[in-house]
């Protein structure tokens, strides 16, 4: 049996958590360090490991005391470049959680650096793990083009929720943060090259840096005609009011996600409701001889929802096979850097106030 990677972890919230419990767990990872700025928040983690791993406060003298096999990134985004590219300069493969940077260029460094040391970096892109969501795209793929792709994520949030929102939104918007999830989905849909974005964003919250927005909706127009618009807002003052909203139209009909708990009231800034799905509801346009619906809709199962501790199982399950099998990650690399672009498009376009040809 191979010898199991060594991972160093950087970052101890929702995703940090979720991919230390996924390494500690899997045979093919040994854990070989925490990294986190709050001594509190990795002594917790640290525990709720069963304690006995190391732990850092600087991800520098990590990297050079533990000798890692492998990074895993889970740090405000404004982080995500410096670490990465330290750890691909000192022979590492990476884990980064999305957005894959804080900047497209930063992004685009990143993309470099990994293919001139022949690592592999490995986006959180948590959707394309899920069996529903993948589903999702196999049935938007049926019903021919152009698509209309409607998308988003508000939440409610309060308390530790908030003050987690906050320190991201120092750097970060949230159509930035989460937004990459839902442009990678669409992109995958189409198939088809963006050529168009315009965004808009309101400030609706004097605890946030001067600049900075806690609510924003993008809008992207591929080249094939098809076009896809994005919603997020974080804070206390979000309406839960149709807060999540994923389907998509075309012309042969419909499909739509029907969640569970996580279209339910009081849920909007539940991370295990981000990506919940109950079934897939299909919509068929196609009309009788009376002018009717020839078909009636659909409520297509979908494989049990694998929750959010599971999925980031399965990325680093998927982790593990990239480094094991070196399989080719330039695609996978490519679609991150193309998201990003899509979202600093949409940022660009609210600031300046104009649509952003890409």
């Amino acid at each position: 049996m191979a010898s199991p990677i060594r991972i160093l972890c950087v970052g101890a919230g929702h995703m940090g958590r979720s991919h230390a419990l996924a390494y500690h767990k899997l045979p093919g990872f040994q854990i070989v360090g925490l990294v986190t700025r709050s001594a509190a928040s990795r002594t917790k983690l640290n525990q709720e490991l069963g304690g006995g791993y190391p732990e850092f406060s600087d991800f520098h003298e990590a990297l050079k005391a533990t000798k890692p096999d492998a990074v895993s990134i889970s740090s405000y985004p404004d982080t995500h470049a410096e670490y990465t590219i330290a750890a691909l300069e000192a022979g590492c493969h990476a884990f980064v959680e999305k957005p894959l940077a804080a900047s497209v260029a930063e992004a685009e460094q990143i993309a470099a650096k990994a293919k001139s040391t022949g690592r592999k970096v490995v986006i959180g892109y948590i959707l394309r793990h899920h069996p529903a969501w993948t589903q999702f795209i196999t049935e938007a793929q049926k019903l021919g083009k152009p698509l209309v792709m409607r998308m988003n994520l508000n939440q409610q949030s309060s308390g530790d929720n908030w003050k987690t929102h906050r320190a991201l939104m120092q750097t970060c918007s949230p159509i930035v943060d989460c937004g990459v999830h839902y442009v990678d989905i669409m992109c995958l849909m189409t198939g088809s090259r963006p050529i168009r974005v315009s965004g808009i964003g309101a400030r609706l919250s004097d605890e946030l840096p001067e600049g900075m927005v806690n609510y924003g909706q993008l809008q992207v127009t591929f080249a094939d005609g098809s076009v896809g618009w994005y919603e997020a807002g974080w804070g206390p003052m979000m309406s839960e009011e149709a807060f999540f909203v994923k389907d998509v139209v075309g012309p042969k009909g419909s499909v739509t996600i029907v969640a569970g708990k996580g279209a339910q009231e009081g849920n909007s800034a539940d991370v295990d409701g981000h990506t919940g799905a109950q079934a897939l509801k299909v919509h068929h346009s196609a009309l009788g001889p009376d002018g009717k619906f020839s078909k009636p809709d659909q409520l297509v199962a979908t494989e049990a929802d694998p929750g959010h501790d599971g999925l980031c199982e399965r990325e680093q399950v998927y982790f593990e096979k990239a480094i094991r099998e070196n399989l080719d990650l330039t695609a996978h690399l490519d679609d991150a850097v193309n998201s990003m672009r899509i979202v600093a498009a949409a940022d660009q376009s609210f600031r300046e106030g104009r649509t952003i040809n890409l």
